[in-house]
């Protein structure tokens, strides 16, 4: 048999083998990071639409500054240098922006599987306002670690295709590390999102203001913030169905085992059947009777045959006092 041309190398320092060990698959993932990236040509709103999404995404992103001219992502073969940018910073998430004539303000959204490009939703930023437009306190802007609440606004996002797609692609984007409890006071803005066509959105991001209710749940406000734009749905790509069989399996271990006979209802519970064979009666065995069981019956017995003479003795003599009278 031939060689394999391809070697192996085993990491020998140990802060290659922690890195290889974070990018490794793992059961429960963790938050997704994003890769933000330049075109060849950039708008000046288009530069601070990409700087306030990386500020937005702090903790999880990596920007890029240099201009990319290879980068092609709805073009066969122009997704080469974008899907070896995901595998350098290990993102999941990239966002791309560009500036033509034909397309002004472009901007590309989309999702990676094994460092290689899963989906695409491309939209044109209009009516662009920064965070600096809104003069607000301070003390609302975001927090490292805190979790957003997302209101989708309109029939379209439930109706129509690329609406559809776009939300998917948003709450990938901003929503962050997946986590069981949260803590009401680590729940500080909303992002919404309100359909005005079948391809335009109104994007806005608000933050939360917690009031005194007198009850124990408080008074919420919005305090609009920013960013602040509309979203014009230009193309999107769904991914292949090969594709999205293999990303969406799920670990053995964390599948959940199916209860037989076990039925759940919203209003009683859990309802369970049990199945019981028929009891014959007629051939169970009595062989197993307890010792007093068994005394009480014998004595019983006994009872009984002790009075049947005495009844016999009685009738002999009342049959025999009247032949003696005679």
């Amino acid at each position: 048999m031939a060689r394999s041309a391809v070697k192996f190398k085993t990491p020998k320092q140990g802060r290659i083998k922690r890195e290889l060990e974070k990018r490794a698959p793992k059961l429960v993932e963790t938050g997704k990071k994003t890769l933000i990236l330049h075109g060849t040509k950039t708008s000046g709103v288009l530069n601070t639409v990409l700087t306030e999404i990386y500020h937005l995404k702090r903790t999880d992103s990596v920007k890029y500054s240099r201009k990319n001219d290879k980068i092609r992502p709805f073009e066969t073969g122009g997704e080469t240098s974008l899907e070896f940018f995901s595998q350098k910073s290990d993102c999941s998430l990239f966002v791309y922006g560009s500036h033509s004539k034909k397309r002004p303000n472009n901007l590309v959204v989309g999702r990676m599987y094994d460092h290689k490009v899963y989906d695409l939703v491309e939209v044109g930023i209009e009516n662009f306002r920064s965070m600096e437009s809104f003069s607000y306190d301070k003390k609302l802007a975001p927090q490292i670690g805190s979790k957003p609440f997302f209101a989708f606004i309109g029939e379209a996002f439930e109706n129509v295709d690329e609406l559809k797609h776009l939300k998917e692609v948003l709450l990938d984007l901003f929503h962050g590390e997946a986590v069981t409890n949260l803590n009401l006071a680590g729940v500080d803005r909303v992002y919404l999102c309100t359909a005005l066509s079948p391809n335009r959105i109104f994007f806005t991001h608000c933050a939360l203001r917690l009031k005194k209710s007198g009850t124990v749940v408080p008074r919420m406000e919005l305090v609009e913030v920013g960013p602040s734009m509309d979203m014009v749905v230009r193309r999107h790509r769904l991914p292949d169905d090969g594709i999205k069989k293999e990303a969406m399996k799920i670990a053995p271990e964390l599948m959940k085992k199916k209860e037989k006979n076990v039925v759940k209802d919203a209003i009683q519970g859990k309802i369970g059947k049990i199945y019981m064979p028929d009891q014959k009666v007629g051939s169970v065995p009595f062989n197993n009777i307890s010792k007093g069981v068994k005394r009480e019956r014998r004595e019983a017995k006994m009872k009984g045959e002790g009075h049947k003479p005495a009844e016999k003795k009685q009738k002999q003599e009342q049959e025999q006092e009247p032949e003696q009278e005679e």
